[in-house]
């Protein structure tokens, strides 16, 4: 490059965090930012707006005024220009058409139709192209996207409530399960509904459902779509008057017995005989579900830390204790986050750091 790192670094950075603007938007495509650069100084910018219309490079080229700087620009974007027809033509090609002379990619996209394919698109035009710029500031930005594409399964979050000394209920019997036993705040309760608006679907198995009795919606929090909501139920224990069946949003039920289909609720019959999680995950995935979160109880949430079929914790912390009751999972992870929420906080974990992403 003509210039410094920190130079560069600060106008990806820029496409990083218009990109975010994307969020809950532009599913099942990820998030993209573009920043176009003259002389040390942004002429044009765009961001992903919304699914099936105009790329982000498309947005900040037609940002840019004067058309005629373009030949001595830098474009910053923060994943690989497409190379296909898909709703929109092919950013490559715009690029090329453009006569920028140089391109920085965040990261290649890992969609089978692109993969490397953009990159050398614009190689081939003789434009000279910085590959793998902030890679994994860049992944970290849709690492939904490219853990459905790399594992053929939605980004996997576990989120629970627990007490200070690690308790997420009180002994609670099937005959008498009482009221849903309430850890956090009030203002944990709007975090709560207002991180499931940037998911895709949102999952409890039968025992939640039947003790907790939750809508699984997003009320809290006014603007924002409802994710999907999924149901684990295989021996079909959960009444037809819970919450979940009132048919208010999409709901997909998975059993191992058939059902008939009922407003917005789809029954999904499991194969017994089969390993039931690759079954449950591929059918989201063919759905184009790329995030979950699991809300399950211990039994549930346990089983998917012990198979590693998660990726994220959330883990909303209250200031109480219970000193005896049903224990919160015990897990291997890194600490990402901590935010207060008053007298609460939400602690966030995942799996695996994002540092070697040639193994992903």
């Amino acid at each position: 490059m003509n210039y410094p790192f920190d130079v560069a670094s600060k106008y990806m950075m820029r496409a990083i965090e218009i990109a975010r603007l994307g969020m809950s938007r532009v599913a099942p495509n990820p998030m993209v930012g573009a920043v176009v650069v003259h002389q040390d100084k942004i002429i044009g910018e765009g961001f992903h707006q919304v699914y099936g219309g105009p790329h982000a490079e498309v947005n900040a080229i037609a940002a840019v005024k004067n058309r005629d700087l373009l030949r001595e620009s830098t474009i910053y974007v923060t994943l690989e220009p497409c190379a296909h027809y898909g709703k929109t033509p092919p950013c490559a090609d715009l690029i090329v058409k453009s006569q920028i002379p140089r391109v920085v990619v965040g990261i290649k996209d890992p969609f089978a139709k692109v993969k490397g394919k953009g990159i050398q698109m614009m190689k081939d035009a003789g434009i000279e192209v910085i590959e793998s710029f902030m890679e994994n500031r860049c992944y970290e930005l849709n690492r939904r996207f490219f853990t459905f594409h790399h594992h053929k399964r939605p980004y996997i979050i576990l989120k629970w409530a627990q007490t200070l000394d690690g308790y997420m209920d009180i002994e609670r019997t099937e005959e008498n399960f009482g009221q849903p036993t309430w850890i956090t705040n009030e203002l944990s309760k709007v975090a709560v509904h207002k991180t499931r608006i940037d998911e895709d679907a949102i999952m409890v198995g039968t025992q939640t459902a039947v003790k907790d009795n939750p809508s699984l919606t997003v009320r809290e929090w006014t603007k924002g779509r409802d994710p999907l909501r999924v149901l684990l139920d295989l021996n079909r224990r959960v009444s037809k008057s819970q919450k979940l069946f009132d048919g208010s949003i999409p709901t997909v039920i998975y059993t191992h017995q058939d059902h008939a289909p009922m407003k917005n609720t789809e029954f999904i019959r499991l194969d017994k005989n089969k390993e039931l999680w690759p079954q449950l995950l591929g059918d989201l995935h063919e759905r184009n579900i790329q995030s979950l979160i699991v809300e399950g109880g211990p039994t549930t949430l346990k089983l998917l830390i012990e198979l590693g079929l998660w990726d994220e914790a959330r883990i909303f912390q209250g200031h109480g204790f219970f000193q005896s009751g049903v224990r919160a999972p015990e897990f291997p992870g890194k600490m990402i986050s901590r935010d207060y929420l008053d007298d609460s906080s939400l602690i966030v974990f995942r799996r695996e750091a994002i540092d070697n992403l040639e193994s992903l």
